[in-house]
C-alpha cells in the first residue's frame, strides 16, 4: 500500500495510485504560523487586519468577508501609497514555536508540511478597495494597479522567506478566488497582463526555495484560466467546481495539472444534509472524473465544513469509492 504522499504523487503524475487521494489528507497545514495573522479574520468576530481591512466573519458562515463603504482602505487608487502600509512579517522565535513544533512532528515521507497564504493577489486588491473599485481600476488606472500588485507580491515574498526560515515547507496552499460560479472576474487577456506575471514570480520563488507542490484554492469558475495556472507552476487546482466541466479539463490538461474538488459545498454543506445525499454526490463525482489527475473533495478552502460532520461523511464516502474503483 502506498503512503499518502506516494499516492498523491502517483495521482498527479498519472502513475498507478492505489486509491483516491482523500481530499486534504496529503497536506499538513501550518495554521499556527504567526504570519497568517496579517490577513485572516476570526470566526464570529469583526476585526481589522494588519492591512487595515475590516474583516467580518459571521457565525455559521464558511469564511470571512471584507467590509467596505466608509471602511475601505484605499479611497483613491491613484494615491494608493497614501493609504496602504505593508504588514509586518517578522515574528519572534517564540511566536513561531508552535508552528515549528508542528512541522517537526510531521513525517515528511507521509505528508507535505504545508505553508498557508491568505489572501492572494487579486483578492488583496479588492479587499483593500472593494470589488467595484478594483475591477474599474484594472481598466481606468492600470499603471497604479500594476504598482499595487507589485507591492502585494513583495509582501508575499517577504512572508515566504519567514516560512523558509522556520519550517522549510514542502508544499504551499494558497488562496485567491478568480471568479463566480459561472465566470471569471477578469477576462483571460486582462488576467494574463496583471496576474500571470505576479504569480509566475511568486510561485517561482516558492519552488526555487524547496516547495515541491503548489496547491491553489479557487472555488469558482476558472476553466478559461487553466493554461495560465499551468504557466504559473500550479500543481493542484483545489476548489474546482462542477461548473468547470471537470472531465473535459482532466482530459485536456491532466498531464500538466491536477483538479481537486468537484463536490460543490452548496449542494451538501447545508442544514438538511443527509448521508445518502452526500454518498450519491461523492459517487457521481468519483465515477465522472476518474482516478488520475483528479482528487475528490469539497470545494471549500479548508478541510472543515460549516455543518458538523459533513466533511467527515464526505471523507468516508471517498474511502468507500476507493474500495469500489481500485
Amino acid at each position: 500500500m502506498l503512503t499518502i504522499k506516494q499516492n498523491l504523487l502517483e495521482t498527479i503524475k498519472g502513475g498507478k495510485p492505489d486509491r483516491f487521494v482523500n481530499s486534504y489528507e496529503y497536506l499538513e497545514l501550518m495554521w499556527a504560523a504567526p504570519v497568517l495573522g496579517a490577513a485572516c479574520g476570526v470566526p464570529g468576530q469583526t476585526v481589522k487586519n494588519q492591512w487595515g481591512v475590516t474583516i467580518q466573519w459571521p457565525e455559521g458562515q464558511p469564511g470571512a468577508f471584507p467590509v467596505h463603504g466608509d471602511a475601505k482602505v484605499i479611497k483613491d487608487i491613484e494615491n494608493w501609497k497614501d493609504y496602504v502600509t505593508m504588514p509586518n512579517v517578522t515574528y519572534s522565535d517564540e511566536a513561531w514555536a508552535t508552528a515549528v513544533a508542528h512541522a517537526n512532528s510531521v513525517d515528511r515521507n507521509e505528508k507535505f508540511v504545508t505553508a498557508v497564504y491568505f489572501y492572494g493577489v487579486f483578492e488583496q486588491t479588492h479587499f483593500l478597495m472593494g470589488m467595484e473599485d478594483a475591477l474599474m481600476a484594472f481598466y481606468e488606472e492600470p499603471e497604479a494597479m500594476h504598482e499595487l500588485i507589485d507591492f502585494i507580491v513583495e509582501h508575499e515574498i517577504a512572508t515566504a522567506k519567514e516560512y523558509f526560515k522556520y519550517i522549510k515547507p514542502d508544499a504551499l496552499f494558497h488562496h485567491d478566488d478568480w471568479g463566480s460560479q459561472l465566470s471569471t472576474f477578469l477576462s483571460p487577456e486582462m488576467f494574463e497582463e496583471f496576474l500571470l506575471p505576479a504569480y509566475q514570480k511568486l510561485y517561482g520563488f516558492w519552488k526555487d526555495n524547496g516547495v515541491e507542490i503548489i496547491v491553489h484554492h479557487a472555488d469558482c469558475y476558472a476553466a478559461s484560466l487553466v493554461p495560465f495556472m499551468i504557466d504559473m507552476g500550479i500543481d493542484v487546482w483545489q476548489g474546482v467546481m462542477s461548473s468547470n466541466n471537470i472531465p473535459e479539463l482532466v482530459e485536456k490538461y491532466g498531464e500538466q495539472i491536477t483538479f481537486m474538488g468537484g463536490i460543490d459545498d452548496g449542494k451538501i454543506d447545508r442544514a438538511e444534509w443527509t448521508t445518502d445525499l452526500i454518498d450519491k454526490e461523492v459517487e457521481k463525482v468519483c465515477r465522472t472524473n476518474g482516478t488520475k489527475f483528479f482528487i475528490p473533495g469539497m470545494t471549500s478552502g479548508t478541510p472543515a465544513s460549516v455543518f458538523e460532520n459533513v466533511n467527515v461523511t464526505v471523507s468516508a464516502g471517498i474511502e468507500r469509492m476507493s474500495k469500489e474503483m481500485f
